[in-house]
C-alpha cells in the first residue's frame, strides 16, 4: 500500500505478475511511469486474469472465478464426464486415518488434493471439504479417495461459482466462526472455521483442524 495526500495505491506482486490499482488515475499513472523507468514491463490494461483467476467486471462488482482451472482439474483427474453432486461432503460421517485400504496411487491423491487447495482461493464453499482430504495426504486410503472424488463431482456441478466483490460504502467488518469441538475420531482435535466480511464482501475464510 502507498499513500500520497488523500490518495491510496495498492500493489500485489507474485514473481513477475503485478496487480496495481489506485484511488486516483493520476497517482496510478505516476506509479506506472516510475515502474517503467526502473524495469522492463508491459502494461496489460484492465485486469482480466491473474494466476488462473479470471476477473469479470460490471458497473457494480467484480466476479472472480477459477472455472477454467476447475475444468482442467476435472480433466486431469479423469472426471470430466462425471455426474455432479449437490454437496461436497457428507457431514454425518467422520473420516479416520485408519479406515479402509491404502489407495493404489498416493501421489495422484496428493496432486489432486493440492490442486483443490488452490481452487479454494475463489471457492470458500470448498474450504472444509478440501481441508478434510488434505489431512490424509501422508497415508491416503479408499474412503479418503471417495471424499476427494465427491468434491470433484461437486465442482463439476458448480463450475459457474466464484467470488463476488461489490462496490459501495463499507460500514462494517463482520466475522463469523464455529467449531466442531473434539470431532476428530483419531485425535479428538476440533475443526474450526471462520469467515470475515468487509461490508457485504467476503474477504477472508478458513477451515482447519
Amino acid at each position: 500500500m502507498y499513500k500520497e495526500g488523500g490518495c491510496l495505491a495498492y500493489l500485489l506482486l507474485y514473481v513477475d505478475d503485478i496487480i496495481l490499482t489506485a484511488s486516483s488515475p493520476a497517482l496510478l499513472q505516476r506509479i506506472i511511469d516510475r515502474l517503467h523507468s526502473e524495469f522492463a514491463m508491459t502494461d496489460l490494461g484492465d485486469l482480466h486474469h491473474f494466476l488462473n483467476i479470471s476477473v469479470e467486471r460490471s458497473s457494480d462488482e467484480l466476479f472472480l472465478s477459477q472455472r477454467q482451472y476447475a475444468v482442467e482439474l476435472l480433466q486431469r483427474a479423469g472426471m470430466s464426464e462425471c455426474h455432479s453432486t449437490a454437496t461436497p461432503v457428507d457431514t454425518r460421517t467422520k473420516l479416520s486415518a485408519t479406515d479402509g485400504a491404502p489407495v493404489a496411487d498416493p501421489s495422484e491423491y496428493r496432486s489432486i488434493a493440492g490442486a483443490l487447495q488452490y481452487l479454494t482461493l475463489t471457492r470458500p464453499d470448498l474450504a472444509y471439504a478440501v481441508q478434510q482430504v488434505c489431512l490424509f495426504m501422508h497415508d491416503p486410503r479408499e474412503p479418503h479417495l471417495a471424499l476427494l472424488k465427491r468434491i470433484l463431482r461437486y465442482v463439476k456441478g458448480t463450475l459457474s461459482f466464484g467470488l463476488h466483490l461489490g462496490v459501495g460504502p463499507v460500514q462494517s467488518l463482520t466475522a463469523y466462526s464455529d467449531a466442531d469441538w473434539a470431532g476428530c475420531p483419531d485425535s479428538r482435535c476440533s475443526t474450526s472455521g471462520f469467515c470475515v466480511y468487509l461490508g457485504d464482501n467476503l474477504i477472508s475464510w478458513s477451515s482447519k483442524r
